[in-house]
C-alpha cells in the first residue's frame, strides 16, 4: 500500500489535502488515479486508509475510510541518538537508519574531532529532515522523528538527565552495564574519536562510557550499530 505524509492542517474532516510534493510523486511518480487505495499518516503516529477523491495539479483531495494501526509500531524505548557531524552522503544514512531503527529524536553533534563543520545549517537541516520523511514513508513508522539543530558537544551533555551513554573506542564498559529504562541519550562520536577531555566531561556529567570490546568501527557504522544494539536490549528488536 502506498503511504503519504499529510500534516495536521492538512486534516478536514473526513477529507485530507495531499501538498503539492506529495501530490507529484502520487501522479507522476506512482501513476496513481482517482478511486485508487493508500494509507496516509500525520507524523504524531497516526496513520489512516483512504481513496483518492481527486488529483489536482497542485494538491490531491483523499478521503478518509478509516483510522489503521500504522505499519511498523513504534519501539517501547525513548532513544536520542546523538551523532557528531559526518561529512556528505555518510550523515544522510546515518540520519536514515536512525529512522529505521526507531529512534526517537536525532541530534547532529559539533565535537572538537567531527569531520564536517555546517556553514549552511538550514539546507542540511533541510535535507536531513526530508531523508527522515521519506524514510519514516519507507519504513512504515507513522510518527516523524524530530532532527535538532546541531549543538556544541559541551552544551548538549549538560542538558541531558535521562539514562546517558557515550560510545567511544576506549576506556568504557560493555553494554551489559546499562540497566534497563525506557529512555536513553546515546552519544557517538566522529571518526577521529574522542578527546579524552570530552570523554572525562561526560562522565563527569553522568554518562556512561560504553565500548564494542576490541572492534573498531567506522564512525556511521557505529551509530547504527549503537542503535541497533540498545533497540535489542531495551526495545523492540527482539
Amino acid at each position: 500500500m502506498r503511504r503519504f505524509y499529510a500534516a495536521a492542517e492538512s486534516f478536514d474532516g473526513q477529507k485530507i489535502l495531499l501538498s503539492v510534493e506529495e501530490t507529484k510523486h502520487l501522479r507522476d511518480v506512482l501513476r496513481l488515479k482517482e478511486n485508487d487505495p493508500v494509507r496516509v499518516f500525520d507524523g504524531d503516529g497516526r496513520e489512516f486508509a483512504c481513496e483518492i477523491e481527486r488529483i489536482e495539479k497542485k494538491q490531491t483531495v483523499l478521503t478518509i475510510l478509516e483510522e489503521a494501526a500504522p505499519t511498523a509500531p513504534e519501539s517501547g524505548l525513548n532513544l536520542t541518538l546523538a551523532v557528531a557531524l559526518l561529512k556528505g552522503e555518510k550523515f544522510d544514512w546515518v540520519v536514515q537508519k536512525a529512522v529505521e531503527l526507531g529512534v526517537t529524536k536525532f541530534v547532529p553533534l559539533n565535537t572538537k574531532r567531527a569531520e564536517a563543520r555546517l556553514t549552511e545549517t538550514g539546507k542540511r537541516l533541510t535535507r536531513w529532515r526530508k531523508i527522515a520523511l521519506e524514510a519514516a514513508k519507507q519504513s512504515g513508522r507513522a510518527r516523524l522523528m524530530p532532527i535538532e539543530p546541531p549543538i556544541d558537544f559541551e552544551k548538549f551533555i549538560s542538558g541531558e538527565k535521562d539514562t546517558r551513554i557515550l560510545f567511544a573506542e576506549r576506556d568504557g564498559g560493555s553494554f551489559s552495564a546499562i540497566e534497563a529504562t525506557e529512555k536513553i541519550t546515546a552519544i557517538v562520536g566522529a571518526e577521529g574519536g574522542w578527546e579524552t577531555s570530552e570523554i572525562e566531561a561526560a562522565r563527569e556529567n553522568g554518562f556512561q562510557i560504553i565500548t564494542f570490546g576490541g572492534r573498531i568501527l567506522r564512525a556511521e557504522t557505529a551509530a547504527v550499530a549503537v542503535a541497533a544494539v540498545l533497540q535489542h536490549r531495551f526495545g523492540d528488536l527482539v
